[in-house]
């Protein structure tokens, strides 16, 4: 998960640090038609109903495997990079800022926390204490979630609400892998695909794409319900070959890598790394912990 901590950004199973960072160019796709709604869960607090689109969108932007993508969630944000996607805090990036990378002809991924409560966030008031449970380790100030609440949908119901206000082409919500996780409630695996594809359908009926992230073990389940893939170290941990389920489908997976021997080049190993990326047409970048945009090396 690559996330911030204290200022807003974010996101998957990395150390106790900041990330953010990217890379980029690539091409767009055509709009596709939205899925059914999934299933609400029966129990938990009633919600306060999130804003409705209007009118409501007829599809939404599909990337194709090679786009390209810069993935930067702290610091200020380098608008210089070549990258047809940028993925960029939905808190913590301006609508001016998001509307400039549009008008220079980029599309905007905008990150959020789907899994946890950061007690950072604006939004941190809404959810209940029942909503929350363990603490997520190395992350002061965030604790998992239990997604199966009424309550924890409408708030994340609310954070799409706002991606589409600011004019995001996609959503990268984190993480989406609670019941691998000891989050303190007995989620389920089917919990999860319960939940990860209500974002994906409540993301498209806003006309927003949007990206699995990690949650390795449910690809094949989850690939036809999502536009694109967010992976951390795949390669490092030798999990990159579930991702063919959605190169297959011409669908990206942009992947970022952290290893030291990949940053600095050791032996080869950073040109061995893109060998491998490219033979299995993923969007490898390897950035710092931090995501903060102090370098970038891509493989495309």
């Amino acid at each position: 998960m690559n996330k911030p901590s204290i200022a807003p950004h974010a996101a998957s199973s990395v150390l106790l640090s900041l990330f953010l960072a990217a890379c980029g160019g690539g091409s767009d796709g055509t709009p596709a038609s939205s899925p059914a709604p999934a299933p609400t869960p029966a129990s938990s607090p009633t919600p306060t109903p999130a804003p409705a689109p209007s009118p409501a969108p007829s599809g939404w932007w599909t990337p194709t495997a090679s786009t390209t993508w810069q993935w930067q969630l702290t610091g200020t944000l380098d608008t210089s990079v070549g990258a047809t996607v940028y993925d960029v805090d939905l808190v913590g990036t301006s609508t001016a800022t998001i509307t400039a990378l549009k008008a220079a002809g980029h599309k905007v991924v905008c990150y959020f926390s789907a899994g946890s409560a950061e007690n950072w966030r604006p939004d941190y008031a809404q959810f209940a204490a029942t909503d929350m449970g363990n603490a997520l380790d190395g992350w002061p100030g965030e604790r998992w979630l239990d997604t199966r609440s009424a309550n924890v949908r409408a708030v994340m119901a609310a954070r799409l609400a706002l991606a589409q206000s600011k004019a995001c082409d996609g959503v990268e919500p984190d993480n989406v892998d609670g019941y691998a996780n000891s989050t303190g409630f007995p989620l389920s695996g089917n919990d999860q695909l319960d939940y990860n594809r209500y974002l994906a359908t409540s993301a498209h009926a806003l006309g927003l794409a949007v990206g699995l992230k990690n949650d390795v073990g449910q690809l094949a389940a989850l690939q036809p319900a999502f536009d694109f893939a967010v992976n951390e170290q795949c390669h490092e941990y030798a999990e990159c070959d579930g991702y063919s389920v959605f190169t297959a489908q011409d669908k990206p997976v942009f992947n970022a890598e952290y290893q030291s021997s990949y940053v600095n080049n050791t032996n080869g190993a950073r040109d061995a790394l893109c060998v491998a990326a490219k033979a299995a047409d993923l969007r490898t970048l390897v950035l710092p912990l931090a995501l903060d945009g102090s370098f970038r090396y891509t493989c495309d």
